[in-house]
């Protein structure tokens, strides 16, 4: 069923007109038809199924049919804080860490970090895609919880701020890791360097601010695909992933 993002309260039998997006998507590029179902959700757990009632010149009606509650939430609370990089590879890395059930995400600046967002109108353009790239992964993994967007901020600001019960560095010369345990933590920050990595100065002030240096096996990994490989292992060892014997 197509999946759509509509930040609205939802009430069973209630009609509203669907927002910009939605509408530009499910009428004009998926084509929907009057009677056509989909379901919506708000971005705070909330989703809805509804049929499409009308299609006038400024938008599109729907009525709610029915309420859904989802549990696919992970129980564990992962914050990632991720250096910015130029091009899809920031995407990349956004897109799966939602696919992967991050909770919060950061984008950092630190020494060797490619992306420089000048001016505030560029900013704001930059984090308002990347929110579209968040949306369509929760569109696509069936989250209707939306994870939170910060920053950017500045690795060592970053760093001394968050709280988590665990907090890790990607370091790739440095051994480590987190380990199964009986005691599984409820919350872990997660710091990704950029493409050149975080330089030596910066993992020790990580490590100075009580963050766990963590090797990743014996090869580099590239700054998208950290993520994709951390937030996997934590998902295995302290979240919803499961293994089969």
């Amino acid at each position: 069923m197509t999946r759509l993002y509509a930040p609205l309260p939802y009430a069973l039998d209630t009609e509203f007109d669907l927002p910009e997006d939605a509408h530009h998507h499910w009428i004009r590029v998926l084509r929907a038809r009057l009677g056509d179902t989909a379901e919506l959700f708000d971005g705070a757990g909330h989703a809805a199924r509804v049929e499409l009632i009308d299609i006038h010149k400024r938008g599109a009606r729907v009525r709610v049919l029915a309420l859904n509650a989802s549990a696919n939430e992970s129980p564990l609370h992962t914050h990632l804080g991720q250096v910015m990089s130029k091009g899809e590879r920031l995407d990349y890395a956004l897109q799966k860490a939602v696919e992967l059930g991050v909770s919060e995400i950061t984008l950092l600046t630190s020494e060797r970090c490619e992306l420089k967002l000048r001016g505030e109108e560029r900013a704001d353009k930059k984090l308002a895609h990347w929110q579209r790239v968040m949306i369509g992964a929760c569109e696509q993994s069936g989250r209707n919880t939306l994870p939170l967007l910060h920053g950017p901020i500045s690795v060592a600001d970053w760093q001394v701020q968050v709280q988590a019960e665990q907090k890790w560095v990607l370091a790739p010369a440095v051994t480590g890791g987190p380990q199964a345990s009986a005691q599984s933590p409820a919350s872990v920050a997660l710091l990704i360097g950029p493409e050149g990595g975080l330089s030596e100065g910066e993992i020790q002030a990580a490590q100075q601010a009580g963050f766990q240096p963590w090797q990743l096996g014996p090869r580099v990994l590239r700054t998208e695909t950290a993520p994709v490989a951390a937030l996997s292992v934590l998902q295995l060892l302290y979240g919803d992933y499961k293994t089969h014997q």
